[in-house]
């Protein structure tokens, strides 16, 4: 395990992507293809299994150590990452024996054996292999027991790194890497190459590729989401104005708009007489969804199918999505996330929550890649297979309506109404655009719009909902914001406060550490939020909470009221599982309202007035 430890340790030292690339091309031409293939699968972001409780592990790491728990805790603290505190307080090994073991045998004969073993043995087994190992051998074993392995590489890194060792295309890789962090499949040095050999040498259509394997997917931008994306210009971030999107994209005639669906994106894949259902996550999902199975089980061989997997509401059949043949409207995400947590199906959770599958791309028809077809193309031929395949008798397959739209300005009214549709905005794809691999980096603008070209998709979404949240509660974050304080959750007001001397007086009673009287008024703690702020604004706020800190548990500090942030977030359900009644979705912190006195934050009827008049319960 040497070699891949020194990887670690080099992909670590730097933020050069070339050094990166250099380090991960030196390691693959001086090991085994088996050991290759265990580097390649968790760099990509395979995940171990977890072995070992959080709880158990920091037990075994006092025990091992000798430091009492407070102490334990602190250095935790100031570290920040638990891996390498464990190996930092470990006392010195007896050996480094365990380095000179491969990386392929650490897994396959002493990790992946421990499966399914009592707490006992994996914890003898770790106090030996600490004894064994270095301060980044330890660090990496706690890692992949604890199933968190992470390390500051993206896949299309590896990918290119790959290439470059193979002497391949980046793409080619791409296609071949699908499902290869697949939980269920293994790394083996067959796998690893198939990755890296010639096409002529893996022989048979789809260069040898496993009949179950996906295509990559191509993934939508945003549309002046963010400045540093640097992918429009800044009017359109700003205004989003018809004259903007004209000037940009050019005129909407050359763009197919659809819904932006809140599901999960998937391909559905039909060969050799058996479906599969991927993720974008390149997660086999077809036990999950039995319904999916179903429906594709009536497609022929050779298909592939890009769409979004959703828990449709028939309703009453009078409301409909604009477009859609389908009658009813999406159901929020709280209602899939269930299905995906779901181990076991029962009856009542697929009658519950049942799935359906919106398509919006064809991939293979006929056994054929059909990704270089221009849009157009690519969605007659979905249309053609939906009209084959619903005129006889079972589950439909359903496309993603095309919306009708004469020009910017009639396509921004349409996204104006996304929310109360239970959409996230619209999707624009270039009529004459073909079906790309991952992200694409800048729109070169109209004139690069010919027949084939890797053209983006964007991803218009409506604006996010905000909410002034005051700060309550704070932990030091990780990495290199450990010693900082970045992570927050906020509260609102139980019912608004009748002037500022009411709220200071419930603040007066925080600082006295006096329990809320009932049906008084109080703060009601409702999300958390960690993203954000600069580097220069979470110091701000930490020098504020060390100065206003009430009390400490372990690694939390409860804190004075004294803050209010305005928080946006992408949607809002309810939950019975959160003290406020409802769970938001992707909270972030949009700014420090310094100039909004305590009094005047939202509230919880605030809260839930955003809530849709169809959302479910979570």
């Amino acid at each position: 395990m040497k070699r891949f430890a020194d990887l670690f340790a080099e992909l670590d030292a730097t933020t050069a992507t070339s050094a990166k690339v250099t380090a991960l091309q030196r390691y693959l031409g001086t090991v085994d293809d088996a050991d290759a293939a265990w580097a390649v699968y968790f760099l990509s972001g395979g995940k171990p299994r977890q072995l070992i409780k959080t709880a158990q592990l920091r037990a075994l790491a006092e025990e091992a150590s000798g430091l009492p728990a407070w102490l334990f805790d602190a250095s935790y603290q100031t570290v920040g990452d638990l891996a390498e505190t464990i190996a930092l307080v470990l006392p010195v090994p007896d050996s480094a024996d365990g380095l000179a073991v491969s990386l392929t045998q650490w897994m396959e004969q002493r990790l992946l054996p421990l499966r399914g073993q009592g707490d006992e043995v994996v914890a003898v087994a770790l106090r030996a292999w600490w004894r064994e190992l270095d301060a980044t051998g330890r660090f990496l074993l706690v890692k992949l027991v604890g199933g968190g392995f992470r390390v500051g590489v993206s896949k299309l890194l590896v990918q290119r790194a790959i290439a470059q060792h193979a002497g391949l295309d980046a793409k080619q890789i791409a296609a071949r890497m699908m499902g290869f962090t697949d939980s269920k499949r293994l790394p083996t040095a067959a796998t690893y190459r198939s990755l890296i050999e010639p096409a002529e040498a893996l022989g048979a259509a789809h260069e040898g590729r496993d009949p179950s394997q996906p295509y990559p997917f191509f993934l939508a931008s945003p549309l002046g989401a963010e400045p540093s994306d640097d992918l429009l210009a800044m009017e359109v971030a700003s205004a989003g104005t018809a004259q903007a999107m004209q000037a940009r994209l050019g005129p909407a005639s050359d763009w197919l708009a659809e819904w932006k669906f809140d599901g999960i994106r998937g391909q559905i894949v039909k060969r050799a007489g058996q479906v599969w259902v991927w993720s974008r996550g390149e997660e086999l999902m077809s036990e999950r969804f039995p319904e999916l199975q179903a429906l594709a089980q009536r497609w022929p061989d050779g298909t592939v199918v890009d769409g979004e997997i959703l828990v449709w509401n028939d309703g009453d059949g009078r409301s409909a999505l604009p477009g859609c043949e389908r009658p009813g409207l999406p159901a929020p995400f709280a209602l899939l996330q269930q299905r995906i947590g779901r181990k076991t199906l029962s009856a009542k959770v697929l009658a519950d929550a049942p799935v359906s599958f919106m398509a919006y791309d064809l991939l293979e028809a006929s056994a054929q890649d059909l990704r270089a077809q221009p849009q157009t193309e690519r969605r007659a031929r979905l249309e053609t297979l939906a009209q084959e395949l619903n005129a006889v008798a079972g589950p439909r397959l359903w496309l993603s309506p095309s919306l009708v739209g004469r020009d910017w300005a009639s396509l921004a009214e349409q996204r104006s109404k996304a929310r109360e549709l239970g959409v996230e905005g619209l999707m624009l794809k270039h009529r004459h655009g073909s079906y790309g691999t991952g992200r694409q980096k800048r729109w070169a603008g109209p004139a690069a719009a010919t027949d084939g070209a890797v053209l983006s998709w964007w991803k218009w979404k409506i604006d996010p909902l905000n909410i002034d949240g005051v700060l309550i509660y704070a932990q030091a974050g990780h990495g290199r914001r450990a010693s900082v304080y970045t992570d927050y959750t906020f509260a609102v007001w139980n019912r608004s406060p009748v002037n500022a001397a009411e709220a200071q007086a419930v603040v007066d009673a925080i600082a006295r550490r006096e329990p809320a009287v009932p049906g008084a008024l109080q703060l009601v703690a409702f999300t958390k939020a960690y993203s954000g702020l600069t580097d220069e604004e979470f110091k701000a706020v930490d020098a504020v909470i060390r100065q206003h800190t009430l009390e400490k548990f372990g690694p939390v500090r409860s804190v004075r009221p004294t803050l209010v942030f305005e928080l946006a977030f992408e949607g809002i359900a309810r939950s019975t599982r959160h003290k406020s009644g409802v769970a938001l979705r992707f909270p972030r912190m949009q700014r420090i309202r310094y100039d909004k006195p305590l009094h005047e934050a939202s509230t919880l009827a605030e809260l839930e007035a955003l809530l849709a008049p169809r959302t479910h319960t979570s």
